[in-house]
């Protein structure tokens, strides 16, 4: 058996750290995730008598070993289903969508901010429509949203943010998606909340 090069051995030992590093994060993530969403829906069920009384859920108090899930945002166009939490922090987005901090919550007034990765979660974003349906679940209930708008901006341009009279949720991932390397753009949708408790 031939032995290997040293630039050949090399190389074998940088892609078998790329793979472990991949399976790591990836294993992190999933693992995250579904300790997120069975913490959510656990609490959920805990709430639902409270719902069918007419009481509005309260947010987990700060204490709570659980009060960084916000919810869960899901796609249908694309597939996708996600646990949000507290924060836009990069151990925040390793994990989940992060809800931005500054942003009201879904059923208060005004603009509704999260982010992802352009390589994770929000991986198809651009494959979005005007008109496409948004949802996301809280302690507070239920809320859908439409889309209005699809942009690119720049990093700085955060305006995107910016309160609003209506209800509303704006959701920003880096641009170009398949960009190598710290992408120069973002990429904003922006929609409407069309249903919801309150509404």
């Amino acid at each position: 058996m031939r032995a290997l090069s040293p630039i050949r051995g090399l190389l074998l030992i940088v892609g078998v750290g790329c793979l472990a590093t991949y399976g790591f994060v990836f294993g992190e993530r999933a693992a995250s995730q579904a300790y997120a969403a069975w913490t959510f829906d656990r609490d959920l069920q805990q709430v639902a008598p409270l719902r069918l009384e007419g009481a509005q859920a309260r947010r987990l108090p700060a204490d709570s070993p659980h009060h960084s899930i916000v919810g869960r945002i899901w796609i249908p166009k694309l597939r996708l289903s996600a646990m949000v939490s507290e924060g836009d922090d990069a151990k925040t987005l390793r994990t989940a969508v992060g809800h931005i901090p500054s942003t009201p919550f879904p059923g208060q007034r005004g603009n509704v901010g999260v982010a992802a990765h352009r390589d994770t979660f929000f991986r198809r974003l651009g494959d979005l429509h005007t008109g496409d349906s948004i949802g996301f679940s809280t302690m507070d209930g239920e809320f859908t949203y439409e889309v209005e708008s699809l942009r690119v901006v720049a990093p700085e341009d955060i305006e995107v943010l910016a309160p609003s009279q209506e209800n509303v949720l704006t959701m920003v991932t880096c641009y170009p998606f398949f960009y190598i390397g710290n992408a120069p753009k973002r990429f904003i949708v922006r929609a409407k909340q069309t249903s919801g408790p309150g509404q």
